[in-house]
C-alpha cells in the first residue's frame, strides 16, 4: 500500500537525509588523497588487495625501466608477472576493478634503476607513440599490449638516472591526446632541490596534473631529527614555483624505505600537514611503497587521524595525537602567510 507522506514530513525527511550524507561524508571530502607505488616488492600483495583497501586515491604502477634510445621497451613489476611470456595481462582485470573504484591507474616510467634515456625529439615521438599505443588509448593489438585492453589513466615520470633532455618533448606528446572522452593524466616525482636536476625543463611545461615531491634522500630539503624548517622551505619554493594541477608531499612510508629522512608520522600530522594543506595547489601525500605501507600502517594513520580532526564524534575519536611534549606545542607550527607561503618558526 502506498502512503501519501504531507510536505511537512517530506520536507523533515530530506532534511534528515541530507545531514546524514554530509556526515558521511565529511571525511572522504576532507581528508587528503594518498598516491601509493605498487610493483616492486614480494609480499606487497595484489593490485586488486590494494585497491580494496580504499586508502588510495592513486595507484602507480612500476616501473617501465628500459625505453628510449633504440631499446625495445621493457616493463619490470617483479615477481608479479613475466611480460616476456604474456603474464603481466592478467594486471589488466585487477586495474579494470580499482578504475571502477575510481582509483586512478598510472605507469610509471624510469625509476633509480634502468636503462633509459631520449636521444631526440624523434626519439621522444616513438616513445610517446609507444605509450600511448600499449598502455593508453592507442589502437595497437590487444594481444600485443604488456597489461591486456585495459586503458591506464595515465603516465608517472620518475626520471633518475638520465638528462633534462626531451623529457618535456615526451610530455608534450602524451599529453596531445587527451580528449574529451578520456584525459591522459600525467604525473611526475622530481627530487625536492629545486628545480629538479632532470623533470625541470619538463615541469615548466604546465602539463602536469600531479607532481608528488620526494622529501627523502636530499639532506637539503628533507626533515631532519625533529627539524620540518628545511622541508617547509623546500615546499614553500616548489608550491610557489610549479607549473601543475596538484602538488603532493612525497615520503617513505617506513624507515626501512629510503636511506633518509622517515618522517614519524604523528610528527606529520600533527605540524607538517596543517602548514602544507594551507597551499593552494596542494594535493596530498605520496608513499613510497604499498609494501612498507603495508608493514607500518602510516597510510591508515594519516587517514584516520585526519578524520579524527575533523569529526570526532563520526570518526570515534582517539588519543594517538593529542599533545605530547614539543611535538605538538602551537608555538612550534609554522604559520601561512596570504599568499600562501609558511613562516618558518625560528630554531630554539
Amino acid at each position: 500500500m502506498i502512503r501519501i507522506i504531507h510536505s511537512s514530513s517530506l520536507a523533515l525527511i530530506l532534511t534528515l537525509t541530507f545531514l546524514v550524507l554530509v556526515v558521511l561524508d565529511t571525511c572522504n571530502a576532507e581528508s587528503d588523497d594518498i598516491a601509493i607505488y605498487w610493483g616492486q616488492f614480494d609480499g606487497e600483495g595484489s593490485l586488486s588487495e590494494t585497491c580494496a583497501t580504499g586508502k588510495y586515491s592513486y595507484v602507480i604502477l612500476a616501473f617501465l625501466n628500459i625505453f628510449g634510445n633504440g631499446k625495445t621497451p621493457e616493463i619490470n613489476l617483479a615477481s608479479h608477472c613475466d611480460p616476456a611470456s604474456n603474464g603481466c595481462t592478467m594486471l589488466s582485470t585487477d586495474i579494470k576493478n580499482c578504475q571502477k573504484q575510481g582509483i586512478k591507474v598510472l605507469l610509471s616510467i624510469g625509476g633509480a634503476d634502468g636503462d633509459y634515456g631520449l636521444a631526440s625529439s624523434d626519439d621522444a615521438k616513438k616513445v610517446s607513440d609507444y605509450l600511448w599505443n600499449n598502455f593508453l588509448g592507442g589502437t595497437d593489438n590487444s594481444s600485443s599490449r604488456p597489461l591486456g585492453d585495459v586503458i591506464l589513466d595515465g603516465i608517472d615520470f620518475d626520471i633518475e638516472n638520465s638528462t633534462q633532455q626531451h623529457w618535456e618533448e615526451l610530455a608534450r606528446y602524451l599529453k596531445s591526446h587527451n580528449t574529451s572522452r578520456k584525459k591522459v593524466y600525467l604525473s611526475a616525482a622530481p627530487q625536492c632541490p629545486f628545480p629538479d636536476s632532470e623533470m625541470g625543463i619538463a615541469l615548466d611545461t604546465g602539463v602536469f596534473d600531479y607532481v608528488w615531491i620526494q622529501f627523502y634522500n636530499n639532506p637539503g630539503c628533507e626533515y631532519i631529527q625533529s627539524n620540518v624548517n628545511n622541508l617547509l622551505s623546500s615546499w614553500n619554493e616548489w608550491t610557489t614555483s610549479l607549473k601543475a594541477g596538484k602538488v603532493f608531499l612525497g615520503l617513505p612510508a617506513s624507515p626501512a624505505a629510503a636511506d633518509s629522512r622517515y618522517v614519524p608520522v604523528d610528527l606529520l600530522v600533527s605540524t607538517i600537514l596543517p602548514v602544507i594543506k594551507k597551499s593552494p595547489n596542494y594535493g596530498g601525500v605520496m608513499l613510497w611503497a604499498i609494501y612498507y605501507d603495508k608493514q607500518t600502517g602510516y597510510s591508515t594513520f594519516i587517514k584516520s587521524s585526519l578524520c579524527t580532526q575533523q569529526n570526532p564524534s563520526e570518526c570515534g575519536g582517539n588519543d594517538s595525537h593529542k599533545e605530547d611534549g614539543k611535538m605538538n606545542q602551537k608555538k612550534a607550527l609554522p604559520e601561512i602567510e596570504g599568499n600562501g607561503v609558511a613562516v618558518l618558526p625560528e630554531r630554539e
